[in-house]
C-alpha cells in the first residue's frame, strides 16, 4: 500500500527502532554530561556546520565536555552555587557602589531645596513613598538574584533569563536609557556645583557653556570607562568612606554652628531681580549683583523646625518654574534610583546570588536613615527662605566648604560613572544576545579583560544627547518615569515567577512574596502617573512597542520564557474547566489528529490539515515501530521529536506532534487516537492518507521551508536531509519499503469509526498548490466542491442528509472560512436527482438546506439516472431501492460516478467526497474495498473521502 501525495500510514510507517541514524539533539549520557563526538544527521553523516546549535548560549563559560555532576566551574547546574576567585566583595562591590548612587546629588545639592519646598513632614512622607518603592522591587531584585546564576549585563540579565527575550529585552533598553538620563543628570549636578563654587565669575555662564562643560566632564568620564571597571569597583570602598567623612564634617558644623547670615549665590538670579523702574512696573526686571543678599541661618531652633514643618511651594530658580507635589517626588526619586548600582557590577562580584541582595538591603536602609536624618537637621537649623534660595545650603553652613565640595565631586562623580559603566554592560549583554539583529552589531566589541569599549562609547554618545534636555531638575523627572518603567519591569517579573509556581523558582531570599511584588507593580504604576501621566503613558506604548517587536524578531534562547511559564499555569488551569461533558453541538470544531508515515511526502495534506482545523486542536501523530530498548540510555523518540518540531514550524502549522512506539503499526494508531489531545481538548477527526499501489516519491524540498525561524536550533538543510534520508525507512530483505499489509489499513479504518470518530481519507494531495489557487483557472476562482452522495443509498440522494453528509458540508464550510480559501475559491454543492422533473424542486430544497445552516455557497443539481442504472446487486436483481455493501458496489456504477464527477469538478481545487463503510471483514474484503475506492477516486482533483459519525452542525441561535 503507499501514501499518496502525503501518504498516511498507507505508506511506510514502520521503521524499525534503528532506522533513524542519528540526532542533532545535544543528549546526556548516564553521568549526566553531554555525549562526546559529533552529532550524526539521519543518514548517518555529520550535519552542517552550525546546523544544530543546541546548547546553551548563554553559558559561555561552560566547557562542552564538563558534566553536570562535576562540580566543576563550568557546570551549569552548580554555577550559582561558585564564587568567583579575586571577585569584588558584598562591602566594596554592593554596598558602596549603591550607597554612594542613593546619596547622589541630591544629598548635598538638593536636599535643603527639597525640605524648603514640602516642609519637614511632607519630605518624610515622599521619602517613604520612594524608599518604600525602591525597598519593595529591592525585594524583588533580591529573590531573583538569589534564584541562580547571575553574569554579566545586572539587572538586564536577570530580568531577560527571567522572564525571557521579548519582556527581558524591552525593560533592559528602559534601563538603559534610565541609566543613561541618570548620568546625564549626575553630571549636570557636577557642573552646576563645579561653575556655582570655582568659577566665581570667571568662566562664561550660559544653557549652550553649560552643555559643553557637561560634555568636558563627560569625555573625562568616558576616558576613566575606556580603562576599565576594575580598578572603578575597587575604588567604590575607598569613595564611600570619603563621603561619609565629609557628610559627617557638616554634621559636627550643625552641632556646633550659631546663628549666622549666609548670602544667596548669584546663580539665584530671580533673586536679585529688581525692577527697572519701581514706579511702573511694567518696564519688567533687571538683574542687580550689587545687592547683598542674605538668608538666615538660626541653629538649633525649635520655632525654625515649627515654620519648616508644612509645604510651601514657590519656584525652582534653576527652571523658573513654580513647584508641586509632583515635581518634588520627581526629584527625590531621581536621587535615590541607584539601588541596581550593585547589581550592575554582577559580573566582577565573588558571590553575586549572596551580594546583591545583603549589600543592597542594607545600603537602602543606610541612606534611608542619613536622608531622614539630614532633612530633620535641616528644618531645625535653617530658615525657609534659605532653604529655598540656596541649594549649596549645606556647603554655605558647613565650617569648610572644600568638604561639602569634595563630597559632591565624589557622588556625582562615582553615579555618573557608575551609571555610564552599567549601561554600557547593559547594552554589550544585548548586543551579545542579539536581540536587536545587526543594529546592536558593533557593541559586541571588547578589548582586554572583556571591556565594552564601543558600548561605553554608544552609552556617551547617548548621554551627551541627554544634555540638551536642559536643566538638572528637567533631567530628573524623565529619570524618575524611565527608573519606575524599569522597577515596575522588576517587580512584574518576580510576580509572574511567583505566581505560575514554577518548581525551579527557589530564591533563597525569602523576604517577599507576590502580594509585595503586586504592591511594588502598583506603587510604580501610580508614582509614574503622579510624576508625569503624559510622559507615563509615552513610556508604556515604547514598552509594549519593544514587546511586541522582540516577540517578533527576537531570536531563540535557551533561558527560558516567563510566557511559557505563564500560558501553561492559565492553560492548566482552563483545561480543568473545560468539562467535555457540556459540550454543546452549537460549539464544535474539527480536533484533527493526523496519521503520518512520511512527512517528506505529505507536505501539502500537512498544510491543508491547517487551514481545515478551524482554531481546533490539530495533531501530527507518527508511529514507528519497534521495541523499547532498556539497554539503550535515551528514548530514540526523543531524539527525533526535535526534528519533528522544527519540521511543523518551517512548515508554519499550528499542530502538535505526538508520536508513539509499537511493535504494530495499527496498535500504535490505537495508542494515538486514545491517548492524543488532554481533557476536553482530544481529537474527534481522524485523517489518513489513501493506499497506493506504490509508495509516493519523497517531495519535501529546502524551498518548501521558511527561509528563517527564530526558534529552530536545527538548520533547515539538516531536517530536509533527516525527513529525504534513503535510511529514514528501512528496507526488508526483498527490498521494498516496510508498509501497512491492505488488510492491516483497512482495519485502521474501522478502527476509527469504532472509536467513534470522525473518518477523512486524502487522495492525490500532492497535486495540490495553494500557491497556484491565488493565480485562479483562467482569470476565475477555483471551487470547492462538495458531492454529499451516499453511494450506498442512492435512493436517499438529495434528501437524506444523514450525520455523515452534514459533516462532509460542515467540512467544506470551514475550509470555504479559512483566510487563502475564502479570497481564492468558491463552495459549490451538487446534488444528484434521477429525473429532470425532480431538479427544481431538489434544487430549491438545497437552497434551504443551505440558507438554513447560513453556508454561503452555490448549488448545482445534476441528473445522475445515466449512473444509478448501473446500481444493482451482484446476484443481478436490479433495486434502486437495495442497500449494496461497499465492496459489493458495481464496478460500473463506481466509474460512471467517477466520470461525472471529473465532468463537473474539472476546475475544483479539492473535491470532498463520502466514503463507502469500510466492510466488516477486512480479511477477505480488504483489497476489493481499496479497489473500490481508487476506482472512485481515480484521476480525480485533490479529493477527501469523509465519513462522520456524530452531529456536527446545529441551526439553533
Amino acid at each position: 500500500m503507499s501514501n499518496d501525495g502525503s501518504t498516511i500510514f498507507g505508506g511506510g510507517g514502520g521503521s524499525s527502532v534503528t532506522s533513524y541514524g542519528g540526532i542533532v539533539n545535544e543528549m546526556f549520557d548516564s553521568g549526566g554530561g553531554p555525549v562526546d563526538g559529533p552529532p550524526v544527521s539521519a543518514n548517518g553523516k555529520s550535519p552542517k556546520k552550525g546546523a544544530v546549535p543546541l546548547i546553551d548560549e548563554d553559558s559561555q563559560s561552560t566547557p562542552r565536555g564538563s558534566t553536570a555532576g562535576d562540580g566543576g566551574a563550568g557546570s551549569p547546574s552548580m554555577e550559582f552555587a561558585n564564587s568567583r576567585p579575586g571577585g569584588l566583595s558584598t562591602i566594596s562591590g554592593v554596598f558602596a557602589p549603591v550607597a554612594l548612587s542613593m546619596f547622589s546629588i541630591l544629598l548635598f545639592l538638593r536636599m535643603g531645596f527639597v525640605v524648603g519646598q514640602l516642609g519637614f513632614l511632607m519630605t518624610i512622607l515622599q521619602l517613604a513613598m520612594a524608599y518604600a518603592i525602591v525597598m519593595l522591587t529591592v525585594l524583588s531584585l533580591c529573590a531573583i538574584s538569589s534564584n541562580g546564576a547571575v553574569e554579566g549585563g545586572g539587572v538586564y540579565y536577570m530580568i531577560s533569563r527571567s522572564l525571557g527575550p521579548e519582556f527581558g529585552g524591552a525593560i533592559g533598553v528602559l534601563f538603559f536609557v534610565a541609566n543613561v538620563f541618570s548620568c546625564a543628570l549626575y553630571i549636570s549636578g557636577f557642573t552646576e556645583a563645579l561653575m556655582n563654587n570655582i568659577g566665581n565669575g570667571q568662566f562664561p555662564d550660559s544653557p549652550t557653556w553649560r552643555f559643553l562643560y557637561c560634555v568636558l566632564v563627560s569625555l573625562v568620564l568616558l576616558i576613566l570607562s575606556l580603562l576599565g571597571s576594575a580598578l572603578f569597583a575597587k575604588t567604590a570602598l575607598i569613595t564611600f568612606m570619603l563621603i561619609s567623612i565629609c557628610y559627617f564634617t557638616w554634621i559636627l558644623s550643625v552641632c556646633f554652628n550659631g546663628h549666622m547670615e549666609v548670602a544667596i549665590p548669584k546663580v539665584n538670579t530671580p533673586a536679585y531681580r529688581v525692577p527697572v523702574n519701581v514706579s511702573d512696573p511694567s518696564q519688567g526686571m533687571v538683574e542687580d549683583f550689587n545687592q547683598n543678599l542674605t538668608a538666615n541661618y538660626t541653629g538649633w531652633s525649635f520655632h525654625t523646625l515649627g515654620e519648616n514643618m508644612f509645604p510651601n511651594y514657590t519656584m525652582d530658580y534653576t527652571t523658573e518654574k513654580p513647584t508641586d507635589f509632583a515635581l518634588m517626588f520627581a526629584i527625590i526619586f531621581s536621587g535615590v534610583t541607584g539601588l541596581m548600582a550593585g547589581a550592575n557590577m554582577s559580573g566582577e562580584l565573588a558571590r553575586p546570588s549572596v551580594s546583591i541582595p545583603r549589600g543592597t538591603v542594607q545600603a537602602v536602609f543606610t541612606t534611608l536613615f542619613a536622608y531622614i536624618a539630614t532633612a530633620f537637621l535641616m528644618a531645625a537649623t535653617s530658615s525657609r527662605y534659605l532653604l529655598q534660595n540656596d541649594y549649596t545650603v549645606m556647603m554655605d553652613t558647613n565650617f569648610h566648604r572644600i568638604f561639602i565640595l569634595i563630597g559632591i565631586f565624589s557622588t556625582t562623580l562615582f553615579s555618573s560613572m557608575s551609571n555610564l559603566i552599567g549601561s554600557s554592560r547593559v547594552l554589550n549583554r544585548l548586543s551579545h544576545d542579539k536581540l536587536f539583529g545587526c543594529l546592536l552589531r558593533p557593541a559586541k566589541i571588547e578589548i582586554g579583560d572583556r571591556n565594552p569599549v564601543v558600548s561605553v562609547v554608544i552609552t556617551w554618545i547617548c548621554v551627551v544627547l541627554v544634555f540638551l534636555v536642559g536643566a538638572m531638575n528637567k533631567i530628573a523627572k524623565l529619570t524618575s518615569i524611565f527608573f519606575l518603567l524599569s522597577y515596575m519591569g522588576v517587580n512584574v517579573a518576580t510576580l509572574a515567577l511567583e505566581l505560575t509556581s514554577a518548581p525551579n523558582f527557589r530564591p533563597t531570599f525569602k523576604y517577599f512574596s507576590w502580594q509585595t511584588c503586586a504592591l511594588g507593580v502598583l506603587a510604580t504604576g501610580t508614582m509614574m502617573l503622579v510624576v508625569d501621566a503624559s510622559m507615563s503613558a509615552l513610556g508604556v506604548v515604547v514598552l509594549m512597542t519593544l514587546i511586541m517587536v522582540l516577540h517578533y524578531q527576537a531570536p531563540s534562547v535557551s533561558s527560558g520564557s516567563i510566557s511559557q511559564a505563564l500560558i501553561y499555569h492559565q492553560v492548566r488551569k482552563y483545561l480543568l474547566l473545560l468539562d467535555v461533558r457540556k459540550e454543546h453541538v452549537k460549539y464544535w470544531r474539527p480536533q484533527i489528529l493526523l496519521l503520518v508515515s512520511r512527512p517528506a511526502s505529505a507536505c501539502s495534506l500537512l498544510d491543508f490539515v491547517n487551514d481545515l482545523k478551524k482554531s481546533g486542536l490539530y495533531v501530527v501523530g507518527h508511529v514507528r515501530k519497534g521495541d523499547m530498548d532498556s539497554s539503550v540510555p535515551v528514548d530514540p523518540l526523543q531524539q527525533v521529536f526535535p526534528y519533528w518540531l522544527s519540521l511543523i514550524d518551517y512548515l508554519k502549522l499550528k499542530a502538535f506532534v505526538e508520536l508513539t512506539m509499537s511493535n504494530n503499526i495499527r496498535h500504535g494508531i490505537q495508542q494515538l487516537m486514545r491517548l492524543s489531545g488532554l481533557g476536553a481538548m482530544k481529537p474527534n477527526t481522524v485523517v489518513i492518507g489513501f493506499h497506493e499501489l506504490a509508495p509516493s516519491q519523497v517531495t519535501l524540498q529546502e524551498s518548501q521551508l521558511l527561509k528563517d525561524l527564530r526558534f529552530s536550533k536545527i538548520d533547515r538543510a539538516a531536517v530536509v536531509e533527516y525527513f529525504t534520508a534513503g535510511d529514514y525507512m528501512p528496507k526488508e530483505l526483498d527490498g521494498n519499503l516496510e508498509r501497512l499489509s491492505p488488510v492491516d489499513y483497512v482495519n485502521v479504518l474501522k478502527d476509527v469509526l469504532h472509536m467513534t470518530k470522525n473518518l477523512c481519507v486524502a487522495r492525490h494531495f500532492s497535486k495540490l498548490d495553494k500557491e497556484a489557487l491565488s493565480r485562479g483557472w483562467n482569470g476565475q476562482k477555483r471551487y470547492i466542491d462538495v458531492w454529499p452522495v451516499d453511494l450506498q443509498k442512492p435512493q436517499e440522494t438529495g434528501l437524506g442528509w444523514d450525520n455523515s453528509s452534514l459533516f462532509l458540508l460542515q467540512l467544506a464550510c470551514i475550509l470555504s472560512m479559512s483566510s487563502r480559501w475564502r479570497s481564492y475559491t468558491k463552495l459549490r454543492v451538487f446534488i444528484c436527482v434521477n429525473s429532470l422533473q425532480d431538479m427544481h424542486r431538489r434544487e430549491r430544497q438545497l437552497k434551504t438546506v443551505l440558507q438554513t445552516l447560513r453556508i454561503d455557497g452555490e448549488s448545482s443539481v445534476v441528473p445522475w439516472d445515466h449512473v444509478v442504472c448501473h446500481y444493482q446487486p451482484a446476484n443481478g436483481a436490479a433495486s434502486a431501492n437495495t442497500t449494496i455493501p461497499s465492496v459489493d458496489l458495481p464496478a460500473a456504477y463506481i466509474s460512471a460516478f467517477n466520470d461525472m464527477v471529473k465532468r463537473y469538478s474539472e476546475e475544483a481545487a479539492i473535491t470532498l467526497l463520502n466514503l463507502p463503510v469500510p466492510p466488516d471483514n477486512a480479511e477477505d474484503d480488504g483489497d476489493r474495498y481499496l479497489e473500490m475506492v481508487r476506482n472512485l477516486t481515480d484521476a480525480l482533483p485533490p479529493t477527501l473521502l469523509v465519513h462522520g459519525v456524530s452531529s456536527v452542525i446545529s441551526t439553533a441561535l
